[in-house]
């Protein structure tokens, strides 16, 4: 145990002079130093590169950076003598220094353990610290995270969205403003880096949900077990309620496992109808057993299909966000009419199953957020028959259970990305009689304009042309944005200029690869 720091419990306690390693110049790591520099620490931030914004704030700040290569020690860490060490969420459990921090007992954060020891800068009306709801899962987070706390706000609660969605915890903690409740969207990295924690300072949210468990970010964790080891961490310590996915058996398991405060309820969900403690759907309606008295013979209705329909909401995964969602703002005591008030001007952000066009009877998705094989099935579920464009980084997950169990039921697949041989060799063992069709080598500016060129031959009247790659960005694209954007601008170009084509130019497919 290190005394100084367990005294470090609160915003006032006595920072000053504490030496601080802090990796990474990310948006979180300058959010860390930031704060650090503000409590009166000695910071070194240690980074392999700089934007410059921050790299002319930093000495303003009173902060000292180091760049270089990071892959050993640099001497200039090692001569800071760190207190502790504070990693951004990239960097790995096997990553040097942070392997180096550890094996010398130089206690390892992230950044909400810091956020969490001065959670009290700011207070509410009644003298204590925002409340926090904690959502993770391998997707669907930032949706949910935005449905919670647009929810929140509904209710009359002042609330943050904040964590992995692009606001740092520290900076809402930090803001004058103050909040009753942060909505804290955390990544798979950031719970991994909570885990390493342990005593009264620990994490201990109001709520918290795992959404759902798959593949995902194997090489950052190094194995399954892991990834979902990290992922529980996500339930500990909860107070109130612990919120998991009824259809997700891997996400009950987490809340049977957790070491939770005691009284703290295990409140389901799924799209079938719910049991006395869930939220679930009856009729076409989404419905609350979990948060009434009566909750053994009634139930509370929150909207229904019909109305998401009309909001573009229906698809099954959104709804699946939209009632853990409401399980997090019920939990909080927001009623059943400002759930439904806030879902009448909700609008999923752009590049989640986003309708870019309808031309010729065919409707043109951009779903380009969906970068692992889970994401990309949730998508393909909602759009059955459709033409699917695939590709990118795979992140060493294996397409092939993905590709078995949606191949058959694509119209045709288009194969982009640096990975096409894994995902047409699956395609030949899995569904050998869906058309496959390969876009070589590319350049960056002219992927989606033959991806456009080729859909538009396939797509006939009724069909729906779906960009949901089941991959990483990164080998062709500088974000799955930019990848989304380019779809969306190839598709607008293409139909401005006339996207009809008769069935003698139809292309052929073809199996290179496979």
């Amino acid at each position: 145990m290190n005394a100084r720091l367990d005294a470090l419990d609160s915003w006032h306690a006595d920072w000053r002079g504490l030496r601080v390693v802090v990796l990474g110049l990310s948006v979180t790591g300058f959010s860390v130093a930031d704060t650090l520099a503000e409590l009166g620490a000695d910071v070194l931030v240690a980074s392999e590169a700089a934007d410059e914004q921050y790299a002319r704030l930093l000495p303003v700040l009173g902060v000292r950076l180091w760049t270089g290569s990071l892959d050993a020690v640099p001497a200039e860490v090692v001569a800071h003598a760190p207190d502790v060490v504070i990693a951004s969420p990239g960097f790995p459990p096997h990553h040097a220094v942070v392997a180096w921090a550890r094996e010398t007992g130089v206690p390892v954060w992230g950044d909400l353990e810091l956020a969490w020891r001065v959670r009290d800068k700011v207070l509410r009306q009644d003298g204590t610290p925002a409340e926090w709801v904690l959502i993770t899962g391998t997707n669907g987070k930032t949706t949910t995270t935005q449905l919670t706390a647009t929810m929140l706000l509904a209710g009359g609660l002042r609330a943050a969205p904040c964590g992995n969605i692009g606001v740092p915890v520290l900076d809402a903690i930090r803001d004058p403003a103050g909040f009753d409740v942060l909505v804290v969207e955390i990544s798979s990295h950031q719970l991994w880096y909570l885990g390493l924690q342990e005593g009264l300072d620990r994490v201990s949210p109001w709520a918290s949900v795992c959404l759902n468990l798959a593949d995902d970010h194997l090489q950052w964790h190094g194995s399954f077990a892991a990834y979902r080891a990290a992922k529980a961490v996500v339930y500990e310590r909860t107070r109130v309620a612990c919120v998991y996915n009824k259809a997700d058996v891997a996400t009950r398991e987490m809340v049977e496992g957790a070491d939770v405060v005691e009284g703290c309820r295990a409140i389901g969900f799924d799209l079938g109808v719910p049991g006395p403690s869930d939220l679930g759907v009856v009729d076409g309606i989404l419905v609350d057993r979990a948060f009434l008295e009566e909750r053994r013979t009634s139930a509370l209705e929150l909207t229904t299909v019909a109305d998401l329909a009309e909001r573009g909401l229906a698809a099954p995964h959104v709804v699946a966000n939209i009632l853990a969602a409401a399980a997090l703002a019920r939990s909080l005591d927001v009623p059943p009419s400002a759930i439904a008030a806030a879902l009448r001007t909700f609008e999923l952000d752009a590049h989640r199953i986003q309708v870019i066009a309808r031309h010729d009877g065919v409707t043109w998705v951009d779903d380009s957020k969906a970068t692992n094989p889970h994401a990309a099935s949730s998508s393909l579920a909602a759009f059955p028959g459709a033409v699917w464009v695939v590709g990118g980084l795979l992140k060493g997950v294996d397409i092939t259970g993905l590709v078995a169990a949606r191949g058959a039921g694509v119209k045709a697949a288009i194969v982009i990305g640096a990975e096409r041989g894994e995902i047409t060799t699956a395609f030949a063992r899995h569904a050998p009689a869906v058309p496959v069709f390969e876009i070589d080598d590319a350049q960056t500016e002219d992927v989606m304009s033959e991806v456009v060129e080729l859909a538009i031959g396939i797509a006939r009247d009724g069909d729906v042309v779906l960009l949901a790659p089941a991959a990483a960005s990164f080998d062709q694209f500088a974000s799955y944005s930019d990848r989304g954007n380019r779809f969306a601008d190839a598709v607008r170009t293409r139909i401005g200029r006339g996207a009809g084509r008769d069935d003698d130019d139809r292309p052929h497919p073809s199996r290179d690869g496979a």
